[in-house]
């Protein structure tokens, strides 16, 4: 089977090879009553399942405590519809292990659901993984109610000196000073980081250099940080699962690929509190040295409610994202539709992206965004006048083509802030029709092609089309669409 970009064809990722034998938890004293802990007795079954030369290892119905589960090769860990895994929020339960988290390298909790190395792994059935976030998450008082802020207070945790954040714990709120203590003192060693493993959260799945993953089925909701997070991966097949966290949950993206190769994600859903599909690839130096980009990957006929972003690449983009096929995508009341984003310093080429048939609706701030001065926020409002010089930090956008894209509600229908050192290069925005408070802004774009744009805007004293430092621009069957300058 293949999938073709831009005239290249390319397969589509392999399946794992799983044996049929069957193991199942309860067989070794798994209790679902939602009082035991069962760890040791899913990892016994896990293991017993690998060491026979792998099969299924069947989670019944039931609620099934455990801490956190190793999964090895040739499994297909299979939860059925009405078993509810609920992962102990208990962070003495889970071993620090050397990850990546936000493009960075270091000492974190281990996954709940942790692989490493692995080849042919599978998590299937309609099932739900819950990661027990609220025993690990900060929660930002702008984002309660009076009321919601006074009942987490009143449930214990601790609550930083200027009463905007409330953590689970006092070691929690405590870890943040803690680790940038540890990193400013070039601190290496496990045993220095223990005092702020409550701080360290874990995303609920860690896969790392794996080969030939399947995820098609299961519910994965209440991360304590990201939700899925494979990682120097390849030939990955994410389909039918629905990803939540709450909309207010810190850092709670629904599925970054980073790295990966071949990935193909198919009818899924997200509502979840950050970006919701989100393609990244290492950060600043670290992540160019690596060199290693996320490319040859498929999004198609997903759902993304509440999300910081439908589908986003970046920020952490400084090993480069190719070949990516985004289509047949609805995204309703997320903050920003497609969301490319990225800084100084990051580095690192995003090109050859194709994305068409995406349907939005109730979109916060921008439809389609490029924003090179992203700066942790939300939206994509704040860009720089002065150019700096061209150097491996500087990231470059390029060769993206956007086709049969409609947007019912948006502040701006489409935002590109590119550096002035290197604007966005060679995008094509075919056939978009968009209802919005404002039109298209565009600062610091070369070679861009505007092709049946139909815009309706109600701020109608603002030009549809305001450019800034930009040079051909060109608008064809688009009406009565003009560029203004600024």
């Amino acid at each position: 089977m293949t999938n073709d970009i831009n005239g290249h064809e390319y397969p589509l990722p392999e399946l794992p090879s799983i044996p049929e034998r069957i193991f199942t938890v309860t067989d070794y004293g798994a209790e679902g009553d939602g009082l035991a802990v069962c760890t040791s007795a899913f990892q016994a079954a896990l293991d017993d399942c690998a060491a026979a030369g792998g099969g299924k290892v069947v989670i019944p119905p039931g609620i099934w405590r455990t801490g956190p589960l190793t999964l090895r090769s040739r499994i297909n860990l299979c939860a059925e519809r009405g078993a509810l895994v609920l992962f102990d929020p208990d962070f003495t339960l889970y071993p620090l292990v050397s990850s990546h988290y936000e493009g960075n390298s270091g000492w974190r909790c281990q996954a709940p659901l942790d692989g490493e190395g692995l080849s042919d792994v599978a998590i299937t059935g309609e099932g739900i993984f819950d990661g027990s976030g609220e025993g690990w998450r900060p929660v930002k008082r702008f984002k309660m109610t009076e009321q919601q802020w006074n009942r987490l207070i009143a449930s214990g945790g601790a609550v930083d000196p200027q009463s905007e954040m409330w953590w689970p714990s006092r070691e929690a709120l405590d870890g943040e000073n803690l680790l940038r203590r540890l990193r400013e003192e070039g601190e290496t060693s496990r045993e220095a980081y223990m005092a702020a493993r409550a701080y360290l959260r874990p995303v609920l799945l860690s896969l790392r250099g794996c080969r030939r993953v399947l995820l098609d089925g299961p519910t994965f909701q209440n991360s304590p940080a990201w939700c899925l997070h494979p990682r120097g991966c390849e030939q990955i097949t994410v389909r039918n699962v629905q990803v939540r966290n709450p909309w207010y949950s810190q850092n709670g993206d629904g599925l970054d690929l980073e790295s990966c190769s071949h990935a193909l994600v198919e009818r899924c859903s997200f509502d979840v509190g950050d970006d919701a599909i989100c393609l990244k690839s290492g950060k600043d130096e670290e992540g160019r040295r690596l060199g290693l980009p996320s490319q040859y990957i498929t999004i198609r006929q997903c759902t993304v409610y509440h999300g910081h972003g439908g589908v986003v690449i970046g920020s952490e983009m400084s090993g480069g994202v190719h070949a990516v096929r985004v289509h047949d995508c609805t995204f309703i009341g997320t903050d920003i539709g497609l969301r490319f984003k990225s800084a100084r310093g990051r580095g690192g080429v995003v090109e050859d992206i194709v994305m068409e048939n995406i349907r939005m609706s109730g979109i916060v701030h921008e439809a389609v965004s490029f924003h090179m001065f992203y700066a942790g926020v939300e939206g994509s409002e704040g860009y720089e006048e002065q150019p700096l010089p061209v150097s491996e930090e500087t990231p470059v956008f390029r060769n993206i083509r956007l086709s049969n894209l409609v947007c019912r509600r948006a502040a701006t229908a489409l935002l590109v802030n590119g550096l002035p050192e290197m604007p966005l290069a060679g995008l094509t925005v075919r056939n978009f029709r968009a209802v919005s408070r404002r039109g298209i802004i565009l600062r610091n774009a070369d070679g861009l092609m505007l092709d049946e744009v139909v815009l309706q805007t109600l701020e109608q004293e603002q030009p549809k089309v305001l450019a800034h430092r930009c040079g051909d621009i060109r608008i064809i069957r688009s009406g009565d669409l003009a560029v203004a300058t600024e």
